[in-house]
């Protein structure tokens, strides 16, 4: 009985001959080897891309942390004369950003891993898609020769088709996400972390004062970042504390000024600034011009504190009411913080404009040093040209009596008038 094979589409047989099925599968075998070294090849290359990838990455990260170290040394260098607390203080936060970028780098390493194993994984199965193929083929080598080459090259064709673009998809997709994640890393926004540690501390307040009412000053209005308006148990407002937040790596003197200016405005009692960085000679909190500065981690026991003073404050004026009503008015006036911010923003006004003044003082008595040394190097050189030209000229030059010498009779003639 002779060989035949189906046709797949419409199930007729046709019979075949032994030579042509051993022709068609010599050919349909070159075909397919063909088409799978090229599939080979592009997975080498992409396997080859992405160890490249692998290697930048672990080269930037020995730039980084070559980077840091260098950036250590310095700051080490720079702050060799400053306070040993506040040295640590600087050189832990630098180290917690460094880390921070480590674990940044190690996190975008780990992903370019993970789309190294997602390629093996898809490379495992083209191998299973390829096996399935050959088998497929196999059981389909007595089918009619030109139906089966065509039908299978088109198939095929479009099956790699359709997988290299899958694959340049996914590679594209994966490449947008680590620049996409890498942009955010880099990005830090400082005004971000400090509405992150404004926050916090409303969070805190309110968590262990749940009598007290906690008011955030809108974004874009002076006045500090937190009002906390105090209340003894039976809901009697006792006073207000203004809080600022600063997350910054360097402490400046000028917030002070701003923040007493913020108080007056808003009428607070006392004025409290939190900072992650505090000044040189504070350790956890201290009382620097009128405002209370201190760190995070003190923040909750500086507000108690400051908060029960409050309280008995306004409990013992509440005990003095209606005792010379004008006598205490104006007592309470003059003991109230209102009228000490107020003498403060004199003084410091006075203080300013006396600091100007010294300022301009200096300045001006430079200036009139420097003129007196120009001055008189221009006489100098003045003496010396005519002195020069007289040694030239001779008697012929005209006298100029400023740069003469008194005559002989006139320098003799002096003792004797004195000796008459």
């Amino acid at each position: 009985m002779a060989d035949t094979i189906q046709c797949p589409n419409c199930k007729y047989e046709i019979e075949v001959t032994e030579v042509l099925s051993a022709q068609l599968r010599h050919e349909l075998r070159k075909e397919f080897d063909a088409e799978q070294r090229q599939k080979d090849a592009a997975l080498t290359e992409r396997e080859t891309a992405l160890k490249l990838g692998q290697i930048e990455l672990t080269r930037a990260k020995e730039t980084i942390d070559e980077q840091v170290a260098e950036q250590l040394q310095k700051e080490r260098q720079r702050i060799a004369d400053e306070a040993l607390h506040r040295a640590k203080a600087q050189v832990a936060t630098e180290l917690d950003d460094v880390r921070k970028q480590l674990t940044d780098s190690d996190a975008k390493l780990k992903e370019a891993q993970q789309a190294e194993l997602e390629l093996r994984k898809q490379r495992r199965e083209l191998q299973e898609e390829r096996e399935t193929l050959e088998l497929t083929l196999a059981r389909r080598l007595d089918e009619e020769r030109g139906k089966i080459r065509d039908k299978a090259k088109r198939e095929a064709l479009e099956e790699r088709q359709l997988k290299e673009a899958e694959k340049e998809k996914l590679i594209g997709d994966l490449r947008s996400q680590i620049e996409e994640l890498k942009r955010k890393s880099e990005e830090g926004s400082q005004q971000s972390q400090g509405e992150i540690l404004e926050l916090e501390l409303e969070a805190l307040l309110r968590h262990h004062f749940p009598y007290d009412t906690i008011v955030p000053v809108p974004k874009g209005v002076h006045g500090g970042d937190v009002l906390q308006i105090i209340h003894d148990k039976s809901g009697v407002e006792c006073g207000i504390i203004l809080w600022e937040s600063k997350r910054t790596k360097n402490w400046s003197d000028s917030w002070l000024p701003k923040l007493r200016d913020d108080q007056r405005a808003a009428k607070a009692q006392l004025a409290v600034l939190v900072s992650i960085e505090l000044p040189e000679n504070v350790m956890t909190f201290n009382h620097i011009d009128g405002i209370w500065v201190t760190s995070r981690a003190c923040a909750v026991g500086l507000a108690g504190a400051l908060r029960a003073g409050l309280i008995e404050v306004a409990a013992a004026k509440r005990a003095m009411d209606g005792r010379n009503d004008k006598m205490e008015l104006l007592y309470s006036y003059l003991s109230s913080s209102e009228f000490r911010h107020r003498v403060e923003g004199i003084v410091e006004a006075f203080a300013t404009l006396r600091a100007d003044l010294e300022a301009e003082k200096r300045s001006v008595q430079r200036m009139w040093a420097k003129r007196e040394k120009q001055i008189e190097r221009a006489v100098t050189c003045t003496t010396g040209m005519y002195g020069d030209l007289s040694g030239i000229i001779g008697r012929s030059l005209p006298k100029i009596e400023m740069l003469e010498l008194p005559l002989l009779e006139e320098v003799d003639t002096a003792p004797d008038g004195d000796d008459a």
